[in-house]
């Protein structure tokens, strides 16, 4: 559990790229034993949410977010020892975010959570071609694909993909998520296989199910 306080704390050190001051406060979370998922949760994903708002209302510049996105990828290292310390469980997952889509560290979350449960990842980042993406799987043949969007304005390019790896892979698992569903869009994905998450928990307890 992050407190309220603890929250601001964090967050008004991450606008001001103290990293040391972050880095402090993410050591104390593990010492006393949070789970990564909170931590990934209630730090990283709700304050990376956060600076996303401040940018869109033009509160803060594009260095200022830029620098608060690179800070957060900086510190989900610090949790490396624990996610990369499981047994495989002999599955592996695509974890991409769609052509022009230039925001990556939801998708690298993702990619996070699934290796502490054992899986085996490739993380193929920003703004991945279509073209790209369907040759890649077909070359690596996934268990699951996982599909990012942070930016609501690329709602069209997702539901293209999303549709054209569909018709190509109509028994893939995909799941889909990011910060444009704040303003809506979960209602024009569906069907079998598909899985919108919106949360930690919910991958969490989707990959408990073992998809």
């Amino acid at each position: 559990m992050i407190t309220p306080l603890q929250y601001e704390t964090y967050f008004e050190n991450l606008q001001d790229g103290k990293r040391s001051n972050c880095s402090s406060k993410i050591s104390q979370l593990v010492e006393k034993q949070v789970p990564v998922e909170v931590i990934y949760e209630d730090l990283f994903k709700t304050s990376h949410y956060n600076i996303g708002e401040l940018w869109e209302q033009n509160k803060i510049s594009v260095a200022s977010e830029n620098m608060a996105t690179a800070l957060t990828e900086t510190l989900m290292t610090q949790l490396y020892p624990i996610i990369f310390n499981s047994q495989r469980v002999g599955k592996k997952i695509i974890v991409a975010c769609v052509a022009n889509e230039l925001h990556q560290v939801g998708a690298k979350m993702i990619a996070d959570i699934f290796e502490m449960y054992g899986w085996d990842f490739y993380f193929i980042g920003a703004s991945t071609p279509l073209e790209d993406l369907i040759n890649f799987i077909e070359n690596n043949k996934p268990d699951v694909l996982g599909l990012s969007l942070s930016i609501y304005f690329n709602m069209n390019i997702l539901l293209d993909s999303y549709s054209k790896i569909r018709n190509k892979y109509p028994n893939l698992p995909i799941i889909i998520g990011g910060q444009a569903f704040r303003f809506g869009g979960s209602n024009l994905i569906s069907g079998e296989k598909t899985f919108y998450i919106k949360s930690i928990t919910d991958l969490k307890k989707l990959i408990e199910t073992n998809l």
